[in-house]
């Protein structure tokens, strides 16, 4: 199969997408007030991307865990991204580029790279994905650090809802 056919078949297939969550680390962000899904998963013709919506340290009743702490802000993170993950198969190892949002971004980059870092060291992330890291004024004053993610990979069969 030659690119312009491989092309036309993945143009003409179905695109199915569906909200993702995982109530046992996160509750649905519309239980308190805002109006977004935790992620999206999109199946097109054997591929699938999760895009994960701004991830921060909150429980799964929706409350801020870990408010001032930085560093156990950013692995409650990930730890949450982690979740959602899982709850579609995918893994760390599917990710393909992260945007992480830091409420002060000079005082806190070198911690939060710290922690990144190691992290994805306990991950055995090779090669690391791509990634921005930004000053953002947060949806909550007690959030230090909020981060999204996009992941790729393939399924078994095309736009299988695994």
């Amino acid at each position: 199969m030659n690119v312009q056919e491989l092309l036309a078949e993945v143009s003409a297939a179905p695109v199915v997408k569906r909200a993702i969550t995982n109530h046992s680390v996160l509750n649905e962000a519309y239980a308190y007030g805002s109006a977004f899904s935790r992620g999206m998963r999109i199946d097109l013709h054997g591929l699938t991307i999760l895009l994960i919506s701004g991830t921060a340290s909150i429980d799964d009743s929706g409350k801020t865990v870990h408010a001032g702490n930085l560093r156990a802000q950013t692995r409650r993170t990930f730890d949450n991204i982690t979740a959602l993950l899982a709850s579609e198969g995918a893994t760390w190892h599917d990710i393909v580029r992260t945007t992480c949002y830091l409420r002060d971004i000079e005082r806190d980059y070198e911690a939060f790279n710290q922690e990144r870092t190691a992290f994805y060291e306990e991950q055995k992330l090779d090669p690391l994905p791509a990634s921005t890291g930004i000053q953002a004024i947060l949806c909550r004053p007690d959030l230090l650090i909020e981060i999204e993610a996009i992941a790729m990979f393939r399924c078994d069969s095309p736009g299988s809802d695994e």
